[in-house]
């Protein structure tokens, strides 16, 4: 019997093998489909996914054969990783000077005739083989055959390059998922780390408007005052748009059925002067099932904005739904002052703003309400209401299947 040779570049050969986490692992019917189909084409009893370890062939696919594993020192693949560019060929094992004493040619399973397709790596290193084995000596084996062995080898190499990536995918989901919880809770943090000190300034403010009024009254320190009344307030609209973000943006989708209409007028009863609010709604009373926290949050945004930008006495909001076979189409119109189109491609940019007067303005809103909107498989634009007056023009869908 003859050992089979160390690759020159074995080490590397092991570090892929490796990369791959499939040493030891349960059976699965990707391959196992593989090994019946490469036994059937070749009319061979037995058909192994061997991969060559450090000391031994383990199977993981073994059709027609118990075993899982043999040393490495008897394997036949230990061999056929040698020549990771052409198919091992032993037509009779017991008129080959290698294995004619080789115990698995002697004894269980009684290997006499092999064929082995490498199962080489992208790079190049050859991790094991693809073979088909038979208790009797053969004289032939087919191009076809040989054709056939080869491209179901390739195609194991697809589902272990596949599963790679699954595992890295599931890794780097994982990754997010820990990063994400530790910025909700940096974000709980800095909301009470910075409220606290704005707070105090605020309160501080305020005593000083109270206490020394009639020291100043005739300065302009009291337009100071303000000044810094109102960039307080900005600060803290700031802080609480960026958590309300972080977590709006990061909370699992949880479908729910609910009325499309009643969802749209209990949103406004919440909203500071509702009673400023005619709102008019068509063909929304209907029951859709989806994210009733995602639905909430888009029109609580654009409810809320469209009162806080109208210096109107009426605010006219009118929402309208229609829907396909995969999507619900939703247009939100106003009569506010509207957004002009050069600032159109950049209204949906985080802290992106019109203006710098007001002091909840913060540039958050509609970033929130498009990546909801995203997030829910849908899109968002905005244009010119259809009536040409003024106000603004806002249409989003929804994917019907989310899952």
């Amino acid at each position: 019997m003859v050992k089979p040779t160390i690759p020159s570049n074995e080490k590397q050969r092991l570090e892929a093998l490796k990369s791959f986490n499939i040493l030891d692992t349960l059976e699965e019917k990707e391959y196992d489909a593989i090994t019946r189909i490469a036994a059937d084409i070749c009319n061979t009893p037995m058909a192994l996914v061997s991969l060559v370890d450090e000391d031994r062939q383990w199977f993981k696919s073994h059709y027609g054969i118990d075993a899982t594993e043999t040393p490495r020192e008897l394997a036949f693949c230990a061999h056929a990783i040698n020549t990771p560019d052409s198919i091992l060929l032993v037509n009779d094992a017991n008129k080959d000077d290698r294995f004619f004493d080789n115990p698995l040619v002697t004894g269980g399973p009684s290997v006499k005739f092999y064929a082995g397709a490498p199962l080489n790596t992208k790079e190049g290193q050859s991790i094991g083989t693809l073979c088909v084995i038979d208790t009797k000596p053969r004289k032939e084996f087919t191009e076809k055959q040989r054709a056939s062995l080869k491209d179901l080898a390739d195609q194991v190499m697809a589902q272990l390059e596949l599963r790679k990536q699954n595992i890295q995918q599931k890794i780097i989901n994982e990754e997010l998922r820990v990063k994400n919880n530790q910025l909700k809770q940096l974000s709980y943090r800095m909301a009470h780390d910075m409220k606290t000190p704005l707070f105090g300034i605020s309160s501080m403010v305020g005593m000083i408007k109270e206490d020394y009024s009639e020291f100043f009254k005739d300065t302009e320190i009291p337009e100071y005052l303000s000044i810094i009344d109102n960039r307080v307030d900005y600060m803290e609209s700031l802080i609480t748009g960026i958590i309300n973000y972080n977590l709006i943006t990061n909370t699992e989708i949880k479908l729910e059925k609910f009325n499309v209409s009643k969802e749209i007028k209990d949103v406004l009863g919440k909203q500071i002067n509702n009673d400023r609010v005619s709102l008019q709604l068509k063909n929304c009373d209907r029951d859709i099932n989806h994210s009733l926290n995602s639905f909430d949050q888009i029109f609580r945004d654009l409810i809320s904005n469209s009162i806080k930008f109208s210096n109107k006495p009426n605010v006219e909001i009118k929402v309208s739904l229609s829907e396909d076979e995969s999507t619900y189409s939703f247009t939100y119109e106003d009569n506010g002052p509207g957004i002009p189109e050069k600032y159109w491609k950049k209204v949906f940019l985080l802290f992106e703003k019109l203006s710098t007067d007001g002091a909840t303005d913060t540039g958050i809103g509609l970033t929130t309400i498009k990546e909801l909107v995203e997030k829910l498989g849908g899109e968002i634009s905005i244009g010119k209401r259809h009536d040409q007056k003024e106000g603004v023009h806002f249409k989003f869908t929804l994917a019907k299947n989310l899952f």
